[in-house]
């Protein structure tokens, strides 16, 4: 049965949906992937908020990639946060989460470090993934603890370098993530026509990132939960929008974690969508979960659970 969105979705954040629509419509993929960008790059303008009292940014390069550094107030702080932008691997950079970034780094105190990955289709699998993990070991070898983390695409980033890197990381945080789940079962069925993002969409965006004749299924550098083992991972926090089709991608990666003997906590937000992020400003609901993200990049940072 299809789900009630008139009643599972508020009116706070159907008016976000439709904030969303007016600068990027529903057929988006349909378009040319310039088209995709600049209807992308509107639409993350009209939503930018600025910065946070006292936190400033530089853009450099940090191991051959671009990226943009926040700090709050004079120093990096107590840990570092490697934030990986999402945007289907086609759209995005240091632009169009600024002010997200610029809010984690207020309400954490930590440096945040956002990377602007190459994009598909100029760039296929796995130039979007060694970029993560060159700017994240970097980051690493620069000293301190260092988180990675991301939405959607990003989150899918995250949780491969994650795989990656195991307990040199103090954490990772997943937001909204697309993971490799199979798209002909579960909240892939439930919500394949949700708002701001349906399966159809979703499917687009796993197999952009393929060049001709690549098969991605089984990489865990780009779909995650085609891992093996899931053992010394760092601790993780992950959390979906209840009204999406990724929504159990999410919850598979956190019981696969912790049934590997680590730590994780998973989240499903009631009513929000995809892209939620965005809706913090003018949602409760989103506004609740960007604190518990924030909240739970905290604790991560400091060593403790998530």
């Amino acid at each position: 049965m299809e789900p009630d969105y008139a009643t599972l979705i508020d009116a706070e954040t159907w008016a976000f949906i439709a904030q969303t629509a007016r600068y990027y419509p529903a057929d988006a993929i349909t378009q040319s992937v310039a088209e995709q960008r600049a209807v992308y790059d509107r639409m993350c303008r009209a939503f930018w908020r600025g910065y946070p009292a006292g936190v400033t940014a530089r853009d450099a390069d940090l191991a051959g990639v671009p990226v943009r550094r926040y700090v709050a107030g004079a120093g990096r702080g107590p840990a570092r946060l490697v934030y990986l932008h999402g945007g289907g691997f086609v759209v995005g950079g240091l632009d169009s989460h600024d002010d997200i970034c610029a809010e984690f780094c207020a309400g954490t105190g930590f440096e945040v470090i956002s990377a602007d990955y190459r994009l598909s289709p100029d760039h296929f699998h796995p130039a979007a993934y060694n970029d993560a993990l060159a700017v994240t070991r970097a980051v690493l070898a620069e000293g301190g603890p260092v988180l990675v983390g991301g939405d959607s695409a990003g989150a899918t980033l995250a949780a491969s370098v994650a795989l990656t890197l195991g307990r040199a990381l103090h954490g990772h945080v997943l937001i909204y993530a697309g993971l490799g789940a199979d798209m002909t079962a579960g909240s892939y069925v439930t919500h394949a026509a949700a708002p701001m993002l349906t399966t159809q969409d979703a499917l687009f965006y796993s197999q952009i990132r393929a060049a001709p004749g690549q098969q991605l299924a089984r990489e865990a550098t780009a779909q995650p939960l085609a891992a093996r083992d899931y053992s010394g991972l760092s601790p993780v926090f992950a959390v979906s929008a209840e009204c999406d089709p990724c929504c159990d991608d999410a919850a598979i990666w956190v019981d696969r974690v912790r049934a590997a003997g680590g730590r994780g906590v998973w989240v499903k937000e009631p009513g929000l969508v995809h892209g939620y992020l965005r809706a913090r400003a003018t949602s409760r609901r989103a506004a609740a979960s960007f604190e518990r993200i924030i909240a739970a990049m905290s604790r991560l940072g400091h060593g403790a659970a998530p």
